[in-house]
């Protein structure tokens, strides 16, 4: 598992290559074997490819215009630029991947502290199932990226993907269409306190 760890890259350019569907149930697998807390298993997976993935990035495309007047992330309108090349990341993988959390509050929701425990556990737990298919990806040869891009589209995404809960994130995959340099790291002397 190490090894797949240290292959793992971000891969924003994908071959037109189909991916072929042992090899995405594979990766759905690893991902409903992650721990979650109270094992809530707080996911819910849409697998997009050929029209259905044409009419997601057409509702993304609605969901950036929509950003640019409308934005439900105001804050953040200067990573608005970061999403339209995310745009043209999804273009290009062969397969994208919607993993929705069911028990998720509503994002405009104001939460108290138990319920904002509660969202902080299950994003936890669909943390470790995302990163458990990106590495599992990286062992079958294919190429991911980790996308949460998308809720510059939440609503329309939402929409679309018609499911209960919230939009959590994306994962693109395809065979890769470059071989990016890894990326630096922190030394572990910087990251980590020892009490003895």
């Amino acid at each position: 598992m190490l090894r797949a760890i240290e292959e793992r890259r971000s891969i924003r350019k994908y071959k037109a290559t189909p991916v072929d569907r042992e090899r995405i149930e594979e990766i759905l697998r690893a991902a409903c074997l992650a721990p979650s807390s109270k094992n809530r298993q707080p996911w819910q997976f849409v697998v997009a490819m050929g029209r259905s993935k044409e009419e997601m990035l057409f509702e993304m495309r609605k969901g950036l215009g929509r950003e640019r007047v409308q934005p439900l992330l105001p804050g953040s309108i200067y990573h608005l630029a970061g999403a339209e090349f995310t745009l043209k990341v999804l273009e290009s993988a062969p397969v994208v991947i919607f993993v929705v959390n069911p028990l998720a509050e509503a994002l405009s929701r104001a939460l108290n502290p138990e319920e904002r425990v509660y969202e902080i556990c299950n994003a936890q737990s669909l943390g470790a199932a995302m990163e458990n298919m990106t590495l599992t990806a990286t062992s079958l040869g294919l190429g991911s990226l980790w996308i949460c891009d998308t809720f510059f589209a939440q609503r329309e995404l939402n929409a679309w993907l018609g499911t209960r809960g919230e939009l959590f994130a994306a994962m693109a995959l395809g065979e890769p269409g470059e071989t990016p340099a890894p990326r630096p790291r922190r030394a572990l002397q910087e990251v980590v306190e020892w009490r003895l």
